[in-house]
């Protein structure tokens, strides 16, 4: 089995990534460059992973997207919420909104499927999750089974989006990257790219939640001294 990895370096797709490592024969990851905020450190911490883990690593820009509206790319402010606000779906919902990246799952999985064909790949690996499916469609069970049927038309060999966290949410998968010695230090969640994570932004306070609900330390803030 040989998988094309989707990898941001974010908590999801890091945890799906040695997954796929950990099943498959030969994995190769894919980096997307697309003008987000936190592009640089997404980048560099993905090439650590690879390189730790001996695996080919791609890296696609498509500037394209940074004329497109929205808070990661377009500019603007980041939306704020605070904690206790995760599970309000009406806050999070126009969160969700103003940090959508138009098409973007459906752009990264079909570059996903041409390099899977082209090189004869089976899987097209993401971290979709529960926790996101619930404001972002594009991370739901549906949008992966109709991706898939989709790719039975568009390509002739048939790859498969194989989504290994899809019916987890975020405590889930710390405790899931745990137990497989995931790169966890070597994650990044938050929208910013500065030298530490922002701690107060929407995906940085989900992760600090979910670390506290498995009662574990969060192995990247430890490695850089937090």
């Amino acid at each position: 089995m040989k998988s094309i990895v989707l990898l941001s370096s974010g908590l999801d797709s890091t945890v799906a990534f040695k997954q796929a490592y950990n099943r498959c024969d030969e994995v190769v990851c894919v980096t997307f460059d697309y003008g987000q905020r936190a592009k640089e450190k997404e980048i560099a911490f993905a090439k650590t992973i690879c390189e730790r883990f001996k695996v080919g690593h791609i890296i696609i820009s498509l500037p394209w997207y940074g004329t497109f509206r929205g808070a990661l790319t377009g500019g603007g402010m980041l939306p704020k919420i605070s904690g206790h606000e995760l599970d309000d779906k009406e806050i999070t919902q126009k969160s969700a909104e103003e940090v959508w990246v138009p098409a973007r799952n459906v752009v990264f999985l079909s570059i996903g499927a041409a390099l899977a064909e082209n090189y004869k790949y089976d899987l097209i690996v993401t971290g979709f999750d529960a926790e996101e499916a619930a404001t972002f469609p594009d991370n739901t069970p549906e949008f992966v089974e109709r991706f898939n049927e989709m790719l039975k038309f568009g390509t002739l060999t048939h790859p498969t989006v194989y989504t290994p966290l899809i019916s987890m949410n975020k405590a889930d998968i710390v405790r899931r990257g745990l137990e497989i010695d995931a790169p966890l230090e070597w994650s990044w969640s938050c929208y910013e790219g500065k030298e530490k994570p922002c701690g107060v932004c929407e995906s940085c306070l989900r992760r600090k939640r979910a670390f506290d609900m498995v009662g574990a330390k969060d192995p990247l803030l430890e490695r850089i001294g937090i």
